[in-house]
């Protein structure tokens, strides 16, 4: 199963995504999704699986949960906006990793592309794709592309979609 991981669009939508997520089975995408039918334009590509930010409007709080918790090829996968990272997490999540167990935690809000295995949590792989929008401090615009086959995650690929650039 081929994963393409997105966050932090706030309302911007490469037109360069479908080159990059074409062959994906699946899109997750990690909240502050911002207005401009991002959702839609995801979903024309793949299917997409969405938690809201802290951005999002009451009206996307209504359409998107603020966790997700699903399961992939064996891999028990929570996906939340807010999450802190390895081995600082908020805690709310960490008492969500500590109940929950996932294998995989996918989380935006930083705008901090990182990829890291904790291993205080069972081997925790800890993703972020950083932000493929506009608004923010990062310089790059990321997401993330991976594999999923048989509880085996394989092929994480940083895709950069370029500088993030000026606001008119």
């Amino acid at each position: 199963m081929k994963i393409g991981l997105i966050s932090d669009t706030h309302g911007y939508y490469d037109e360069t995504i479908p080159d990059y997520f074409g062959n994906c089975d699946e899109i997750w995408h990690a909240g502050d999704i911002g207005e401009g039918q991002i959702i839609e334009k995801l979903n024309l590509i793949a299917p997409t699986l969405a938690v809201y930010g802290n951005i999002d409007t009451p009206e996307f709080q209504k359409l998107y949960p603020e966790d997700l918790h699903f399961e992939r090829e064996g891999l028990k996968i929570f996906m939340s906006h807010i999450g802190g990272k390895p081995p600082h997490y908020n805690p709310r999540i960490k008492k969500i990793i500590k109940e929950v167990q996932p294998d995989i935690f996918v989380c935006g809000h930083s705008h901090i592309l990182r990829v890291i295995t904790d291993p205080k949590h069972n081997k925790l792989l800890y993703l972020n794709p950083g932000a493929a929008g506009k608004q923010g401090f990062h310089q790059m615009r990321t997401l993330l592309r991976f594999e999923i086959d048989n509880k085996k995650i394989s092929k994480m690929e940083v895709i950069e979609l370029g500088k993030r650039g000026v606001i008119g």
